[in-house]
Order: C-alpha cells, then sequence, then structure tokens
C-alpha cells in the first residue's frame, strides 16, 4: 500500500519494516565508470617520458571494477632505466591524479610492487636493475587509512587485484621488449667476437697452405684429387692469392651472415607480434577482369602472378 506519493510520516510500523527490508534486498547494476576521469595511457607514458627519460616504459590501463558500489580504475606504468633514478624497484602513487609522498610502506601499490610480483620472471632484476613503478588509482571513493589519508588499505582484495594485474600487464609487454634488446645485443657480440679473430685464424691456415702450396707433389690420392677439381693451391702458389685477402673474404663473409640473421630475426619478431590483417592488391581498373595463376606461398604473403590472354592458363585462372 506504498506508493511513491505516500508520505513517511503516514506509513505504519509494518510498512517501515517491509521497505527496510526490500531496499536492502536490491541489487543494482555495478556503475560503468564512465563518470571517472582517469589520465589515461598516452599522458600517464608522456609524463614518465619527460620527466624519467627511460629507455624503456610500458603503460596499460584497466577495466572498470567495482568495490563497495564504487568504480574504480587502476592505471600502471612500468619503466626500465632513466635519470636520477636508483637500483631497485621505485614506487611512484597517486590517487584520483594526486601524488601520495608519505606512508608508503604500508600502501597497497608499495606491498604489491615489492612483494607481489615476480619481477625474475619477466628478465627483471628488481636489486640491480633501475626500475620505475607508476601506478594511479582514480575512484569515487578512494580507500585511504589512517588519519593523514596518505596511504590506500592492502586489505582490501578488489584493489590487490586491480594493483597487481595492471603492474603485470606492463611487464609482459616490457619482457618481449628487454628480450629483443638482449638478442640484439648478443649478436652484435657474436659478430665482434668472430671479427676479432679473423687475422689470427687467417694466419694459421695461410701457414697451413703455404706448407701445402710449396709441396704440392706430397700428399694422398684425396688430397690431389681435390686439387686436380679446384686447384685450391695453384693461385697461393703463384701469389695470386696474399693473407690480405683471405681475411678481408672472411670478414665479407661475417658481416653477410650477420645481416642474414638479423633480418631473419627481425622478420620473425615482427610476425611473431605485430597484428596480421589480411589485405587484397590488384591492378588498378582491373579487379573485374584480370585472371591469376596458381597461388605462391611466402613467409609473409601469398601471391597470384597475372595470367595474360596468350597464356595457357587464361581460361583456369580465377577471376577476382
Amino acid at each position: 500500500g506504498v506508493g511513491p506519493t505516500t508520505a513517511p510520516s503516514t506509513l505504519t510500523p509494518q510498512q517501515a519494516v517491509r521497505l527496510h527490508e526490500l531496499l536492502h534486498a536490491a541489487r543494482f547494476a555495478d556503475p560503468k565508470g564512465s563518470h571517472l576521469s582517469p589520465a589515461g595511457e598516452y599522458n600517464l607514458r608522456l609524463g614518465v617520458m619527460k620527466e624519467m627519460r627511460p629507455e624503456l616504459i610500458a603503460t596499460y590501463q584497466g577495466d572498470v571494477r567495482v568495490f563497495e558500489g564504487h568504480a574504480f580504475i587502476v592505471e600502471a606504468a612500468v619503466s626500465l632505466g632513466g635519470r636520477d633514478v636508483k637500483a631497485g624497484i621505485n614506487v611512484h602513487r597517486f590517487a584520483n591524479r594526486i601524488p601520495l609522498l608519505f606512508e608508503g610502506g604500508s600502501d597497497v601499490i608499495t606491498k604489491t610492487a615489492l612483494k607481489r610480483i615476480n619481477w625474475g620472471a619477466y628478465k627483471i632484476n628488481q636489486s640491480s636493475d633501475k626500475v620505475g613503478v607508476f601506478v594511479s588509482i582514480v575512484s569515487t571513493k578512494i580507500p585511504f587509512k589512517g588519519a593523514g589519508k596518505e596511504y590506500i588499505g592492502d586489505d582490501i582484495e578488489e584493489m590487490v587485484g586491480g594493483v597487481k594485474q595492471a603492474i603485470q600487464s606492463c611487464c609482459v609487454q616490457l619482457k618481449s621488449k628487454i628480450a629483443r634488446a638482449l638478442a640484439a645485443r648478443e649478436q652484435k657480440q657474436r659478430k665482434r667476437n668472430l671479427t676479432k679473430y679473423v687475422p689470427n685464424v687467417c694466419g694459421a691456415i695461410w701457414e697451413v697452405l703455404e706448407a701445402m702450396a710449396a709441396d704440392q707433389e706430397g700428399g694422398g690420392p684425396k688430397r690431389r684429387k681435390l686439387q686436380d677439381a679446384q686447384d685450391l693451391l695453384g693461385p697461393i702458389a703463384r701469389k695470386e692469392v696474399k693473407q690480405a685477402d683471405m681475411e678481408k673474404a672472411l670478414a665479407e663473409h661475417i658481416e653477410r651472415i650477420d645481416t642474414d640473421l638479423a633480418l631473419e630475426y627481425q622478420v620473425a619478431q615482427g610476425l611473431a607480434g605485430a597484428a596480421k590483417e589480411s589485405l587484397w592488391l590488384c591492378p588498378q581498373g582491373t579487379a573485374s577482369t584480370a585472371r591469376y595463376g596458381p597461388d605462391v606461398h611466402a613467409s609473409t604473403a601469398v601471391v597470384r602472378l597475372l595470367v595474360g590472354p596468350g597464356d595457357e592458363r587464361w581460361g583456369h585462372g580465377a577471376a577476382s
């Protein structure tokens, strides 16, 4: 018997009790978070790069979560290197885009970064690497602890889960970047080591070849057969080839192999990490009349060669 226009003073005790029970039993949809104003990944990345100048950086903005009926969003950035950054984990905390400067040891962000993240799994050394952790929590109700409201409680499961996921998502991005950087560094080191020993290797081989060229009549039938087929020792005996020529050829071979390996690695990384999108390319104005031969499959594309009217495949080619 209670309507929208019923005056509260006219409610009976039974009606008031029933209305109280109904309000407690009602379930409202979770807020969507459209009323929140997070900084955004772009601004977060821009601010960290401007102030810290890191070597690597990754950012992440989590989905809207709900705590006690209030929506909140966790944003995070993790950086490596930079100016004026101490070795170890350096935590920077924000609540509604306002920095929290005191009582950081008890904060959910600090405890999560130091105790709940396995940094070694992401190729990051939390003791020696210069790691910057930036986390911002945006909500209409920040669960501060203490009278000064300088840290966020660590006893709220929703907050812990949101902060941990945000930091881990940044670390996953950094892991692939670190792996690529390590591979490139190892490749440069390998090339440097090979180039370093080129003179010594060529010198040792040249001494053996000179001794063999001076004694071409010696050796077994296998050596004589190889010499007749390729004449390896003749140019050395006639002084047409010098040790410097061998060193130059070996250095060029190392450079060529290194370039090929680098290109192969970059192509593999690009194919593995880049988003793939289907494209169809054809000559302009011939989409309805052009005919093609069989598919030619490559690692990055499938090519169909155009077939002309005089080709025997003209009647069998696939029309676009």
